[in-house]
């Protein structure tokens, strides 16, 4: 059977079936007195577990039931130690089978709204950029392109981190933003079923890892956190960030950037910010 889910439609089962793999079944509850030759849960454990029969839940994960209850979906999510994100992400998966024939979920819009321009040029002192479903970098401020190459207009911020060789040396924990970005962009393909189908299968085309990243099907949602990055002349940015969803259907993010008030960071940050405007102000603001 193909492991590419763009291929297989049956996204319920393979999100079941990977966590039930990763469950470690002495920590479940199973007694084996025999040598285990599979990884995690067996489908009838699992079942059994969640309180139903083992030919039923098979057919929930070949893909042969696309309709259980939410007394189901809870007893496996149970089970299966779901967080809020994973269980978000599980019932997202149920909801496109309920959906009418053809109805894709909301269309991209690539155009920012000018409010929102009007507010990142204002906000010159901080790296501030907006992005779409894919991760398209729409708008952003000046400061946000000198921090880091892939916050300028044009960029794809997944597509920078696994096939830009600038990557590895930009983000300073890199495999931690590789996982991070794989298992975001899983949660929103979920949310907006069929739109970004094409995308993911040209990044898993042209990218061994995030091919292995997306078919551990992780699924993330961080709407704040801190990065480390890597600045040409500066040296390493620590950088808190904050994200927040504009309203409508276009499924735009504003990612607003910004340093601990006082560090050496918010110095450095500063020269870069005066350097973008033009004033010169790089030589005050790098470090030494």
């Amino acid at each position: 059977m193909p492991s590419d889910d763009n291929q297989d439609d049956n996204r319920l089962g393979s999100f079941l079936r990977s966590r039930r793999e990763r469950i470690d079944a002495s920590s479940a509850g199973v007694v084996t007195h025999t040598r285990r030759r599979v990884k995690g849960l067996r489908r009838e454990e699992l079942a059994l577990l969640a309180g139903m029969s083992p030919s039923y839940y098979t057919r929930i994960e070949q893909g042969r039931d696309r309709h259980p209850s939410r007394e189901i979906l809870e007893a496996l999510a149970t089970v299966l130690r779901l967080d809020d994100t994973e269980r978000s992400h599980l019932w997202s998966l149920v909801a496109p089978s309920l959906a009418p024939a053809g109805d894709s979920g909301p269309a991209a819009v690539d155009t920012v709204r000018p409010g929102v321009l009007v507010l990142l040029e204002r906000w010159g002192d901080l790296p501030a950029f907006v992005v779409g479903p894919r991760r398209d970098v729409l708008a952003g401020t000046n400061l946000a392109a000198r921090v880091n190459p892939a916050w300028s207009p044009g960029n794809n911020l997944v597509e920078f981190t696994f096939l830009d060789p600038r990557a590895r040396t930009t983000y300073v924990d890199w495999e931690d933003i590789a996982l991070q970005a794989v298992a975001g962009l899983r949660t929103t393909a979920a949310a907006r079923p069929g739109e970004l189908d094409g995308f993911v299968a040209s990044v898993r085309e042209r990218s061994k890892t995030f091919r292995a990243l997306w078919d551990a099907h992780d699924v993330y949602t961080r709407v704040s956190g801190r990065k480390r990055l890597a600045v040409d002349d500066v040296g390493t940015l620590s950088l808190d960030f904050e994200t927040f969803a504009l309203a409508g259907t276009e499924g735009h993010v504003l990612y607003v950037y910004f340093p601990v008030p006082g560090s050496t960071d918010d110095t450095a940050l500063r020269g870069l910010a005066a350097e973008a405007r033009g004033e010169g102000g790089q030589e005050d603001g790098g470090r030494p």
